[in-house]
């Protein structure tokens, strides 16, 4: 093969390669430039409330976007800011942050994450829990801090932390996308 020949294919691969990667990124641009619902202050004073702080996380776009969510009411197999659920939630957060699409339900997202233990959470990682007949029937994603984003079905999208005595009661593990 000639050198202009090898090269060229290179560049193909590459391209292919990394196409994907391109055009989530573009989305992620044109989703990051959208105004926020509230001010700067507003949303960083929400997850200083919360013990969390935006600035200093690894994904500060997982902040930016759960705060997009935080309020959404709880819509059984909703997935959209008119409603949305637990998993529906997870999906869409993970769609837009990390372009990964997950599966349907929070059982089925289990199957797709390597399980760890709450000792070894990090930010972005899934949580379980077995609410419903000591199965997985809830999900949320880790925060930090003992904080986790999730769609509760009395109070919607919202930050909760793990310690609290419901959460701690039915946390089942923590999954991460391998």
């Amino acid at each position: 093969m000639r050198p202009n020949e090898l090269k060229m294919k290179i560049r193909t691969t590459l391209i292919l390669l990394f196409l994907p990667f391109f055009l989530c990124a573009q989305s992620w641009r044109h989703k990051h430039k959208r105004k926020s619902k509230l001010p700067k202050q507003a949303f960083e004073n929400y997850f200083l409330s919360n013990s969390l702080k935006p600035d200093s996380a690894v994904t500060p776009y997982l902040y930016y976007q759960v705060y997009d969510w935080v309020g959404t009411r709880y819509k059984y197999s909703g997935d959209t800011k008119k409603g949305i659920d637990c998993s529906g939630f997870v999906s869409e957060i993970y769609k837009n942050v990390y372009c990964i699409s997950l599966p349907g339900g929070s059982s089925e997202i289990w199957t797709k994450v390597n399980p760890i233990e709450n000792t070894e959470l990090k930010e972005g990682d899934i949580l379980f829990f077995k609410i419903k007949k000591k199965r997985i029937s809830h999900v949320g994603i880790f925060l930090g801090n003992n904080k986790f984003a999730h769609a509760s079905v009395k109070t919607g999208v919202i930050v909760s932390d793990l310690n609290e005595a419901y959460y701690k009661k039915y946390f089942y593990k923590g999954g991460r996308i391998p």
